[in-house]
């Protein structure tokens, strides 16, 4: 039986910062489970009062950070998710006016529903429901350079990616800046459409279980000596991120970075990797963050993309 840790949404905060208070440490390896509390009351707010103006909660706060002992900028962080559980049995639907691929058809008014989850299903209609697939919006370490954003942009240690990979049984790889990488998690999905069309999920208050592990120094015969941006490691498939601006940007960082791992860690030739890449590897736009700070004055208007190139594992056996 490993140790577990739980930290509570009591104490969040509002952007990954490099100098929080670490709200635990922890020895990587070792199996601990850390389970982070999350927080949905901004979504509550929206839904009270139907207007961003007397929203008062903060938008996809976040729970930690955690210090992970040992770690050092130019080490890897891997975080395996365990579990993500929604206690309220409460999600949200929510438009945001301005924000998303869907503004022009939703127009000028916001709209809030309020969703029953079940352990199996979220009611998103009276007729309709789908199963669950609970997923991390927001997880990434701190950055050296700057206090990043728990709305947008992503950045190359994470973030609110808003990747649907992010689940329980992936792995998630982040290049660490700072002394004790100091790990966040919030946002949590209860199901979320790939590439997030409307900009918010199925959002919903619950609690993520993760343990951590930390690759030191990686060698330059591991592609993770390489890592631009995250990656995630699910039971069938590696997924690279790439981020850029121009979106083309972001998709030669995604082939890169897979191609990367093709020939360093799975040791095909730069041919092999070529053509079976261009048989299987798969890319299409990740979460609709960008890659970018967006204009102060359109906030919800992405600069920038994350793309995500993929290989299912069967083809590398």
């Amino acid at each position: 039986m490993t140790n577990a840790h739980y930290l509570s949404k009591a104490d969040g905060t509002d952007g990954f910062h490099a100098d929080r208070e670490p709200k635990l440490r922890i020895e990587p390896g070792t199996g601990e489970k850390i389970t982070f509390e999350t927080d949905d009351e901004a979504y509550a707010q929206m839904h009270e009062f139907r207007s961003m103006e007397k929203v008062t909660a903060t938008l996809n706060p976040l729970t930690g950070p955690v210090y992970v002992e040992g770690a050092q900028p130019g080490d890897v962080l891997a975080v395996t998710i365990h579990d993500i559980k929604f206690p309220s049995n409460t999600g949200w639907s929510v438009y945001l006016p301005g924000a998303g691929a869907l503004a022009e058809p939703m127009g000028d008014q916001m709209y809030t529903r309020k969703i029953n989850l079940t352990e199996e299903v979220a009611h998103v209609t009276e007729d309709i429901s789908v199963p669950l697939q609970p997923m991390i919006g927001c997880i990434g370490v701190a950055a050296a350079d700057v206090t990043m954003s728990t709305v947008m942009p992503s950045y190359p240690t994470g973030g609110n990616m808003d990747l649907t990979d992010a689940a329980p049984g992936s792995t998630v790889y982040l290049p660490v800046q700072v002394e004790g990488a100091l790990l966040y998690i919030g946002d949590l999905h209860a199901v979320m459409s790939r590439g997030e069309s409307s900009f918010v999920a199925i959002e919903a208050a619950g609690e993520a279980t993760v343990s951590v592990d930390l690759v030191k120094a990686p060698a330059d015969d591991d592609s993770l000596a390489r890592l631009r941006a995250p990656r995630v490691e699910t039971d069938d498939e590696i997924i690279a991120v790439g981020l850029g601006n121009p979106v083309q940007d972001s998709i030669v960082m995604a082939y890169e970075s897979l191609f990367d791992v093709l020939t360093t860690d799975k040791g095909l030739s730069n041919e092999d990797a070529y053509t079976l890449m261009s048989a299987v590897a798969h890319t299409e736009l990740g979460g609709p963050t960008g890659s970018e700070a967006p204009d102060p004055l359109h906030p919800f208007r992405a600069i920038g993309a994350v793309t995500l190139a993929r290989i299912e594992k069967k083809h590398l056996n």
